[in-house]
C-alpha cells in the first residue's frame, strides 16, 4: 500500500510506496502559477490494482482543441475550450484520475514528429506550443517514436531531494508520459492510460520522470500491467525508451542524460487511484 499525500490550501506531494518508493509529485505549480488555477488538486494514493478498464480511451468532457497561429511557427498555440467555449487549462483543468488504475494524459508531442511541443507553464491557460531557445524554435535531432506528453495537474517539486535517485530535486515541470501504444495521437489529445513503468531520468541534475503508459484504446493494452508484460508483448521498447532520452542531446553538443535506479525500469505493480 502506497503512502497517502497530506494536502495544503493550494498543493500537495504524494510518494508511492513499493516499486515507486521516494517518488514525489506535487499537484500544482507555484504561486507565482495561482492565477491560472481553476480546480484544486486531490491527494493521490497508489495501491495494487490490475484491473482493465474504459472502452474508450478518448476524453470526451467536451473539452476541445482550437489553434491558433501557423504551426511550427513562434505564435503558434494550441487552447483547451470548455464545452460553453471558455478557454480552460490542460494542465491544471483536466482531471488527473479516471479511476480504476487510469489516468488522463495530455499529448503535446505525436509520435513520429520531432517537433518539441510543450505546455506552456507560463502563460494563462497553459496553451501547448512549440519550445524556444534563443528565440529560435526546438525540434528533437530525430524523430520521437512514442506519444509524449504529460498527466495533468501534476508538478515535480525542486525542492525535494530524491535520496534514491542520487539526490536528484525536481524539475519543476508536469510529469511526463511515453506512451507506447501503436495510434499516432494528435497534439491536445487526451487519452485514458495505464502507467506500466517509470524511468528515473536525470537531466544536468535534474529528476525528470519519464511514465511508460499504454492507451486503453490500444489491441495489447489489456496484456500489459507491468514491465515484464512490456518486455513480453512490446520487446526492445523499454531500453529503446531510455537510449532515446539518454541520448537525444548529444548531436547539440550536450552530455549524454543519466539514469537513476541501476539504468532499469522501475517495475510498475500498482496503480493510481483516487
Amino acid at each position: 500500500m502506497a503512502t497517502f499525500a497530506t494536502a495544503s490550501a493550494t498543493r500537495f506531494a504524494a510518494a508511492a510506496g513499493g516499486a515507486f518508493h521516494g517518488l514525489r509529485w506535487r499537484c500544482c505549480p507555484p504561486a507565482y502559477q495561482a492565477a491560472f488555477l481553476s480546480a484544486r488538486p486531490r491527494a493521490v494514493s497508489l495501491t495494487p490494482q490490475r484491473r482493465f478498464v474504459a472502452p474508450s480511451a478518448l476524453y470526451k468532457a467536451d473539452i476541445q482543441t482550437k489553434e491558433e497561429g501557423l504551426p511550427e511557427t513562434l505564435d503558434f498555440r494550441v487552447f483547451f475550450l470548455d464545452g460553453s467555449g471558455k478557454k480552460v487549462s490542460p494542465w491544471h483543468d483536466v482531471p488527473l484520475h479516471v479511476g480504476d488504475g487510469v489516468f488522463n494524459f495530455v499529448v503535446e508531442i505525436p509520435k513520429v514528429s520531432s517537433a518539441k511541443m510543450e505546455v506552456a507553464t507560463d502563460e494563462p491557460f497553459t496553451p501547448i506550443k512549440q519550445d524556444t531557445k534563443k528565440g529560435k524554435l526546438r525540434y528533437y535531432p530525430y524523430n520521437i517514436n512514442w506519444n509524449y506528453g504529460l498527466l495533468p495537474q501534476t508538478w515535480e517539486d525542486p525542492s525535494f531531494a530524491n535520496a534514491e535517485v542520487e539526490g536528484a530535486f525536481g524539475d519543476n515541470d508536469p510529469v511526463d508520459v511515453v506512451e507506447i501504444g501503436e495510434r499516432r495521437a494528435k497534439i491536445g489529445d487526451i487519452l485514458k492510460v495505464k502507467p506500466l513503468a517509470a524511468l528515473a531520468m536525470i537531466d544536468e541534475g535534474e529528476l525528470d520522470w519519464k511514465i511508460v503508459a499504454i492507451s486503453l484504446d490500444d489491441p495489447r493494452a489489456s496484456l500489459v500491467n507491468d514491465v515484464d508484460d512490456v518486455e513480453k508483448h512490446f520487446p526492445g521498447t523499454l531500453t529503446a525508451i531510455r537510449d532515446w532520452f539518454r541520448d537525444y542531446k548529444i548531436p547539440d553538443g550536450k552530455p549524454a542524460n543519466q539514469f537513476g535506479l541501476g539504468n532499469k525500469a522501475a517495475n510498475k505493480d500498482c496503480s493510481f487511484l483516487t
